[in-house]
């Protein structure tokens, strides 16, 4: 398996964009043993499934008790005017087990993202913000072309040098679940249709987390609202 990053002498802190699931959790994991210090941000779009994620992401960072992890920094940036009847905000017709990798793109979502973490790391001297994207994502904002060109329109706009990496692009989700097997992946969250705080077990991210942890060879301790594949 690739080595999904390496330490970097120039860039002693780091920000990790945390959503609380199995890749920004383990990409945190790893990132603290690259850098002095990493914090971990989360950037709030009034999402549906969002206090759900902040639920699990909040226990997972409890008991990720490593030198150098900074408290979570929790920064706000609505997406409820532009989105307005999407299913993320509605819930009515949430991509299923069957649907396609396109039915969940949220249009903008990483520009957002990066921008907001990119304000709160030039402010305190931090050039690096990791992101979980993995092999195989098919959006527009998740490219290694994105990803560059983003980073050099950061650093020019805020006057500062912003590096945005994304060191698990070259590995599947299996891998990720093999690299963080260790950790306490079962309180991690991926479901764009919790049942108050739990999996659905049916939408498309969770059937998605379900395949992986078997293509992983993985026991799969989620609790899911609906058993199965």
């Amino acid at each position: 398996m690739p080595d999904p990053g390496s330490k970097d002498p120039t860039k002693e802190k780091a920000c990790v964009l945390a959503s609380g699931g199995v890749e920004s959790m383990t990409l945190l994991n790893d990132a603290l043993g690259r850098y002095e210090e990493v914090t971990p941000i989360y950037v709030r779009n009034h999402l549906r499934w969002e206090d759900a994620e902040l639920f699990w992401l909040k226990g997972f960072l409890r008991n990720l008790k490593q030198p150098g992890l900074r408290p979570l920094k929790i920064v706000e940036l609505s997406l409820r005017d532009l989105y307005e009847n999407h299913w993320s905000i509605t819930g009515i017709k949430v991509p299923g087990a069957g649907s396609r990798d396109a039915s969940v793109y949220l249009p903008g979502r990483n520009v957002i993202f990066l921008s907001k973490a990119a304000c709160f790391a030039s402010m305190r001297g931090i050039a690096a913000i990791e992101i979980g994207v993995l092999k195989g994502n098919p959006f527009p904002d998740s490219s290694k072309t994105f990803f560059r060109k983003i980073s050099d329109v950061l650093s020019l706009g805020l006057g500062a040098e912003i590096s945005v990496r994304a060191p698990f692009q070259k590995l599947l989700k299996e891998d990720v679940i093999v690299l963080g097997r260790k950790l306490p992946l079962e309180i991690t969250f991926s479901c764009i249709n919790p049942k108050g705080y739990e999996h659905c077990g049916e939408c498309n991210k969770c059937t998605e987390r379900k395949k992986a942890f078997f293509a992983a060879g993985v026991f799969d301790k989620t609790r899911y609202k609906k058993a199965g594949i």
